[in-house]
């Protein structure tokens, strides 16, 4: 069994070997849309988490996909995943920060993330970062949180502890400037709402019915044989309950740019 992680949000979920976004699978596939992706691109997935965008993408599309996340232990389980699912040799994984990657300019056919820059500390670097990479006339697309309207401190401190990492989101409008000032031109903005029945069925539609139920099993040993992490646990439920109006505020927004 793999080491009992530190009790942080991403070692849990890589412990668990499951990570979401939102919008589910329907949404990652829109995504990979919009960004034009076809097999013979390389395609940098920055977040990668536990793999599972990342080698979905390599066996729907056929095209080679790198990888890069904050942590060793999601790296580790997305190596596990490719291996399973028998695409090692089109994908690679590696521990990076988005902020400073370690890949040569103008490198990528497309880059995107999803549920991933409100984690890091300078989200305008980031995207920068990724932009950087990318291939001139090539797309960064993003899946992120957004602000519907303007929050409340209530809601913008309950976000930050829900997410377990100190987040931060942004309006529809801010992500648009952010992707401005990286360069990014030919921008495409959705955004929409959440149903939480919707983004159940995602997360099943995205794992299986028996992955889902393999990592809810990794939860409860994890929960049961660590201490530490019980009570980071407790935290998160006690102080993350959501206000009764946050569906009004919070959907998610898919933001696709090409470099000049």
């Amino acid at each position: 069994m793999s080491e009992m992680p530190k009790t942080t949000i991403f070692d849990f979920q890589a412990y668990a070997g499951l990570t979401k976004h939102m919008g589910g699978l329907a949404a990652t596939e829109e995504l990979f849309r919009l960004c034009e992706i076809s097999g013979d691109d390389e395609v940098m997935e920055a977040g990668c988490g536990v793999g599972q965008t990342a080698v979905f993408l390599a066996k729907r599309h056929g095209c080679r996909v790198v990888g890069v996340d904050i942590s060793q232990g999601m790296i580790d389980r997305a190596w596990e995943r490719a291996r399973r699912v028998g695409v090692e040799e089109q994908v690679e994984f590696r521990v990076a920060d988005i902020v400073d990657l370690p890949f040569e300019d103008d490198r990528f056919d497309v880059v995107f993330g999803e549920s991933i820059i409100p984690f890091s500390d300078d989200h305008a670097n980031a995207i920068k970062e990724c932009t950087r990479v990318v291939k001139s006339g090539g797309l960064v697309g993003l899946n992120e949180s957004t602000w519907l309207q303007p929050p409340s401190a209530e809601l913008i401190t309950w976000f930050m502890q829900d997410m377990a990492a100190n987040a931060r989101t942004h309006t529809a409008e801010e992500w648009q400037a952010l992707l401005e000032g990286a360069g990014l031109r030919d921008l495409v903005v959705w955004t929409t709402t959440i149903d939480m029945r919707q983004e159940i069925r995602g997360i099943l539609r995205r794992y299986g019915l028996g992955g889902f139920l393999q990592s809810i099993g990794r939860m409860l040993v994890l929960y049961a044989r660590n201490p530490e992490y019980r009570t980071f646990a407790r935290g998160i439920r006690e102080g993350g309950v959501a206000p009764p109006d946050v569906a009004d505020y919070l959907g998610y927004g898919l933001y696709v740019g090409r470099k000049p």
